[in-house]
């Protein structure tokens, strides 16, 4: 084992090529099929951005069309499925219920095909896999929040965008066009980012040729985690924690001694600050000034400042999407699932890309256990008089 590179959690390891996104290094900026994501956040709807990561180009007026007419008729969710989310105790993490959900809808889609080879599925019957998924999600995400407030689910509009239409369900009410504004632009910054954990994940049980849906299900269970999604969660609990900006200097000097984990902050990929941070703060800013919350915004940048200035480490999506969220009114416990619901665009992109050239992603590992032995008094004699005799014991 003395001789072997390992790449601790494969870090600098290029696994597989990808057409899907990249980060320039030159310009720093995320690109999804070569369009940087600020520019696609600032003049694009999320059912655009998915259209791009599914087909390679941005969609025509008639193509986001039919895109739009699919996605309103897969959003309201069926019995089976609700009774799944129902199923699901009060006190469970969403991300447990989006799981569940997701599996539900897999199983009903993939009920009848025969073979788990058949259910792999054709490069068309897994776009519309995932247009069904990317439909569905945000009636799972509103539904769960819903019910763990005590309230009704709300049926879905077919009259409302995606973003509208997500809020809408949530909150039953419409949201004004600056809190869409500032959601649409979230949920595409969130949409793709490269080989991230979850989508490995997706990614490799993709191939081994089993179904999206499978893979879906996968990646969630590695979103959850707070190195990847749960980041978001832990920034609301950390402003919770501080309170206001004159308490940051004391909790973080207590926090730093403490060689606690200041979630929000620094990332793998981006050495010179997340691309993605400048285009979600002033998202945030626009829902400080329309809501008239100052102190949220007082409290960020205090953070941020004392922060970088004591460990040079710049903030990443997860810090200004966190209190963004909390402004439009949903609760922490659901940062996560929104997650979800815009990186499923990412992942199924990955997951036909993955199968148009698939490989079995099996990697080795270096052995550092203990060295070869044997158990006392065995032999071969003894081992082939032990299998003979199990019938006679089975029977006895």
């Amino acid at each position: 084992m003395a001789d072997t590179d390992i790449k601790k959690g494969l870090a600098g390891v290029v696994a597989d090529a990808t057409a899907i996104s990249k980060v320039n290094p030159d310009t720093n900026s995320l690109l999804y099929r070569g369009y940087p994501v600020q520019e696609l956040a600032a003049t694009q709807p999320f059912e655009a951005v998915a259209y791009l990561l599914w087909h390679g180009e941005l969609p025509t007026a008639d193509q986001l069309a039919q895109l739009r007419e699919t996605e309103r008729a897969h959003r309201a969710l069926t019995d089976e499925v609700r009774r799944a989310i129902e199923l699901s105790p009060l006190d469970a993490h969403p991300m447990d219920e989006i799981r569940t959900a997701v599996s539900a809808i897999g199983a009903a889609d993939l009920a009848g095909i025969g073979t788990v080879m058949d259910a792999v599925g054709t490069p068309e019957e897994n776009l519309q896999r995932s247009l069904r998924l990317f439909a569905a999600i945000p009636a799972i995400v509103a539904y769960g929040q819903r019910r763990r407030r005590g309230q009704d689910a709300v049926a879905p509009r077919d009259d409302l965008d995606y973003a509208a239409n997500f809020l809408w369900m949530t909150f039953g009410e419409e949201a004004d066009d600056v809190v869409v504004d500032a959601f649409n632009r979230s949920m595409i910054l969130y949409a793709e980012h490269s080989f991230n954990a979850s989508t490995f994940t997706a990614r490799v049980i993709a191939s081994t040729l089993s179904d999206l849906y499978s893979a879906v299900v996968g990646a969630i269970g590695a979103l959850k985690g707070p190195l990847h999604g749960g980041a978001n969660e832990a920034v609301l609990h950390i402003f919770d924690e501080i309170g206001e900006a004159g308490n940051v200097t004391a909790w973080l000097d207590e926090a730093l001694a403490e060689k606690r984990k200041i979630m929000g902050f620094g990332h793998r990929v981006y050495k010179r600050g997340d691309s993605r941070v400048p285009t979600m703060k002033a998202a945030l800013d626009s829902l400080v000034e329309h809501f008239q919350r100052p102190e949220v915004l007082a409290l960020y940048t205090e953070l941020e400042n004392r922060f970088v200035e004591r460990k040079g480490i710049y903030p990443n999506l997860d810090y200004p999407s966190g209190p963004a969220y909390n402004l439009i009114g949903f609760d922490t416990l659901t940062f996560t699932p929104l997650f979800v619901a815009a990186r499923v665009t990412g992942w199924t992109a990955h997951i036909m890309e993955q199968q148009a050239s698939n490989a079995l992603i099996r990697p080795l590992s270096a052995y550092n256990g203990v060295d070869e032995r044997h158990i006392e008094g065995y032999t071969a004699d003894t081992a082939a008089v032990h299998v003979a005799s199990r019938p006679e014991e089975a029977a006895g």
